[in-house]
């Protein structure tokens, strides 16, 4: 099953090693994140839930953009938040 709002996404290329980290955990001084996602809507880049202050979530409800994807190397993996579905 799929949804449209990971149709509207398209299939992302995989992502190299981003260097810098969670922004909002390193300038809230934390650097314990797991994983980082990016949004498909404005490219922001925030720690997974399975970080401490899961960043990309409170993106989502703050901004409604619904498609995240996995910003590890070699992965090209989504999330669509609204449908919860994984594309």
């Amino acid at each position: 099953m799929t949804c449209q709002h990971l149709k509207d996404a398209g299939e992302p290329a995989p992502r190299t090693q981003y260097e810098d980290g969670c922004p909002e955990c390193v300038a809230g001084g934390f650097h314990d994140w797991v994983h980082l996602r990016e949004c498909l809507s404005c490219g922001v880049v925030a720690c997974c839930d399975s970080s401490p202050r899961r960043h990309m979530s409170a993106h989502h409800a703050e901004s409604g953009h619904p498609v995240m994807r996995s910003y590890e190397p070699g992965e090209t993996w989504r999330w669509c938040f609204e449908d919860e579905l994984l594309g």
